[in-house]
């Protein structure tokens, strides 16, 4: 597996994780579903996201992240279709804010949504419960080959 990760750190912020991390995140997102991706992560504040969030998603707020799909033009050599996936943006203080209220570690949390994100580029969804239902398994189950806890249970019994 082969993920070319450029990283974009666009505000100051603690517990950001490594290009390290971050690859190993969406390799395990992409594990089995793609060779291999190339894909850009930037990282930004909350004035940032939610620009990008009301520009593209008509919702003025921040998010936690938002991924952009890449959709290589159908000219494109076959070999390099495989390549090119798409960027996210994931906002640093919402995701290190959403983690403290909701008990979880912030590296846990910051590898849920690369993964969710990751997931997105791939053409998963979440809109209707059939979808959301069979993305959060996808999720739970990449997270836990990860060594981490089901994000989605921890919500449902109760924590924050």
């Amino acid at each position: 597996m082969t993920v070319e990760l450029t990283l974009q750190v666009a505000c100051k912020a603690p517990d950001l994780p490594t290009r390290a991390e971050l690859g190993r995140w969406v390799a395990a997102a992409l594990e089995g579903r793609r060779r291999g991706a190339e894909l850009t992560v930037r990282i930004v504040g909350e004035a940032e996201s939610r620009r990008l969030n009301r520009t593209w998603r008509g919702l003025d707020r921040a998010t936690n992240v938002l991924s952009f799909s890449a959709g290589p033009p159908a000219d494109l050599p076959p070999a390099l279709r495989d390549e090119a996936l798409g960027d996210l943006v994931l906002c640093a203080p919402l995701v290190r804010r959403e983690a403290r209220e909701q008990g979880l570690e912030t590296a846990a949390h910051w590898a849920h949504l690369v993964v969710h994100g990751t997931l997105h580029l791939l053409g998963y969804d979440h809109a209707e419960p059939e979808s959301a239902g069979a993305m959060e398994a996808l999720e739970t189950g990449i997270l836990a080959g990860l060594g981490i806890a089901d994000p989605y249970r921890l919500r449902s019994a109760g924590m924050p």
